[in-house]
């Protein structure tokens, strides 16, 4: 048989211009290494397409040199930045804040040099993909393809903040970004006190959140610890989190019409920022938009398991080798893979019998599947209602105006956080799947009980399934609840119940998905407004998507509970605008479940 795919070879060598200095509009100027593909030590003849990464995390580092190098000896110039304020570039640090802008004047700078073809495309992920972005939305002349990793869509409604509330990750990310500051590299007191901060005091300084200004190391980088400051202070959806850098989707009819390629994690943070990147993209752009969704933690597509969770080897990509067949294909115009690639292609976990592996994990297994849409067309959006006896049912409750649970909220003491979709704060917060059973090791855990033990979390699951349930989509809940204070946080986690086995004799809770929101935007992200103590609301929310199948034996469960720290700050409902208050008040919550307020998690079902 004849191989029908074509593709780039090895077949350059690599000489490396490092420190290339690119002026920007305003004159700060970026440090830039450009990889070029050679013969014997001498640049090769010729224009050759462009592909661009711009990084926080140093243009110089092993993996950057190693991922320039292996495109650069396939015939494409790379070009790896360091971003304003970062390592070698000229400015000050305050991320996303230029990033379109710079962005944009790097592309074009790239697009008129006299080796360049005219073409550029952009890679990176994580801060790398979320830039990306943001300068496509600037449209510039010179670029013809994005590859986009767990790169944002807004950063205020699921990234820094989250439904109103904090993630409090990014205050941890903050410190982690200022041990490899300019300012710390060439003052070795303050790397060696930042370097402690990071490493040592991060339990503490979290416990004590959120930040007051001066109160640690960061204070001496004033650009850091601001923006640290500010992500959690504003707390309204308004001018300053619709710069072009934190809400592209406020400019998606702005942006580059281009082929696209989203990569995300089912337990990534950014797992609903890349589904909506996409479906957003794709109804108003006439270039082709693909994406792809794994079970993976945030940038992790090369492993095969996420947290606690092997999802066997089926689930792994060659990350390198898939980003050049994309190139190949929209830049050289080459008859790759791509060209036969579905708009949509998902894994979809829990396909086995739940075993242990042989590296002390949960082995589920899991499937790839090609889809048309998101969801896929052939799923059904199915409610499961919360039921009085913590039922779980597509059954509406039948009950009338008495039928509610009820908990005490106590800020002080809220539900720790056990994986999930998570990033940057790794040793604080593990990203990925795990049993929702307390972990000595963690945040906020005191015990190793089940979390659904503690009072103040609710458990509304299904019967043991007869057959298996696909769940693949996006999630939403629409909950009825009251608070006995004027502003509070309603949570809610998706979990997959496997049954005691003789691996597991008292059976698993895999968390699958979960989300937050904060009373006070029930009707409007720019402006609170106090609950009324007692009075009951509908509150409407999304969860991260998923593609999960619940097999025979499995419940579906649903926790409800006020909090899920440290993950997300603590709400003190109080209504206080000062976000370094620390009065804290108890609050009452009730969760309704009848049929006048009939709560409900709404999944998309395959049809068999």
């Amino acid at each position: 048989m004849v191989n029908k795919y074509q593709g780039s070879t090895q077949e350059f060598d690599v000489i490396c211009e490092p420190n290339t200095s690119i002026t920007m509009r305003d004159g700060v100027r970026l440090s830039t290494d450009i990889y070029f593909p050679a013969f014997h030590g001498t640049k090769a003849k010729g224009r050759f397409p462009v592909i661009l990464e711009r990084t926080p995390y140093d243009n110089s580092s092993p993996s950057a040199v190693t991922n320039a190098k292996y495109f650069a000896r396939r015939g494409y110039i790379t070009a790896i930045q360091d971003v304003r304020g970062r390592f070698e570039s000229e400015g000050e640090w305050y991320a996303f804040a230029k990033e379109a802008p710079d962005g944009f004047d790097t592309i074009e700078w790239l697009g008129i040099q006299s080796w360049s073809n005219g073409l550029v495309g952009t890679m990176g992920s994580s801060y790398s993909g979320s830039n990306q972005s943001a300068s496509a939305t600037l449209n510039p002349p010179h670029l013809s393809t994005m590859i986009v990793g767990v790169g944002a869509s807004n950063y205020y409604h699921s990234s820094m903040r989250h439904n109103g509330a904090a993630e409090q990750r990014f205050q941890v990310y903050a410190f982690r970004m200022a041990v490899t500051s300019k300012e710390a590299s060439v003052n070795p007191a303050l790397k060696a006190a930042l370097i402690d901060a990071f490493e040592n005091q991060m339990p503490n300084i979290v416990q004590n959140l959120p930040l007051r200004k001066g109160s640690t190391a960061l204070s001496s980088l004033p650009s850091y610890e601001q923006w640290a400051l500010d992500i959690v202070q504003n707390t309204n959806y308004d001018d300053y989190w619709k710069q072009r850098g934190y809400a592209i989707s406020e400019y998606y009819q702005e942006h580059s019409d281009i082929p696209s390629l989203y990569l995300g994690g089912w337990y990534d943070s950014y797992a609903r920022n890349t589904c909506e990147s996409f479906i957003k993209l794709r109804d108003i752009k006439d270039s082709p938009q693909k994406l792809l969704m794994g079970p993976w933690t945030h940038g992790g597509w090369e492993a095969t398991y996420s947290g606690d969770v092997d999802f066997g080897t089926n689930s792994h990509i060659n990350h390198n080798d898939l980003r050049l067949s994309w190139f190949d294909h929209y830049m050289k115009k080459l008859d790759t893979e791509v060209k036969y690639w579905p708009d949509i292609r998902i894994f979809t976990m829990g396909s086995e019998k739940v075993r242990p592996d042989d590296q002390h994990r949960i082995y589920r297994g899991g499937f790839w599947q090609n889809e048309n849409d998101w969801p896929p067309d052939n799923t059904v959006p199915t409610q499961y209602y919360l039921q009085q006896d913590g039922g779980l049912s597509v059954n509406p409750p039948l009950g009338k105006d008495d039928s509610y649970t009820s908990y005490t909220y106590d800020p002080k003491n809220p539900v720790p956080t056990i994986g999930g979709g998570l990033s940057a704060a790794d040793s604080i917060m593990p990203p990925g799947a795990y049993d929702q059973r307390g972990r000595l090791d963690l945040l906020g855990c005191t015990d190793t009980q089940p979390l659904n033990t503690r009072s103040d979390v609710l458990t509304f699951q299904t019967p043991s399934l007869d057959n298996p349930v696909e769940v693949t989509g996006p999630i939403s809940i629409h909950l009825w609840a009251s608070s006995s204070e004027i502003d509070t946080d309603f949570t809610a986690k998706l979990i997959d119940v496997v049954p005691p086995s003789d691996a597991y004799p008292d059976g698993l809770a895999i968390n699958l998905s979960d989300s937050i929101i904060r009373g006070r935007y029930r009707n409007n992200w720019s402006t609170p407004e106090p609950m009324i103590p007692g009075k009951s609301y509908e509150l409407i929310f999304e969860l991260y998507p998923t593609s999960n199948i619940f097999n025979a034996g499995h419940k579906i469960r649903l926790d409800i509970s006020s909090s899920n720290w440290p993950r997300f700050d603590a709400n003190p409902n109080t209504f206080s605008s000062n976000q370094i208050d620390r009065s804290y008040r108890s609050a009452k919550q009730t969760v309704y479940h009848d049929m006048e307020h009939p709560s409900f998690i709404e999944l998309h079902v395959r049809s068999s």
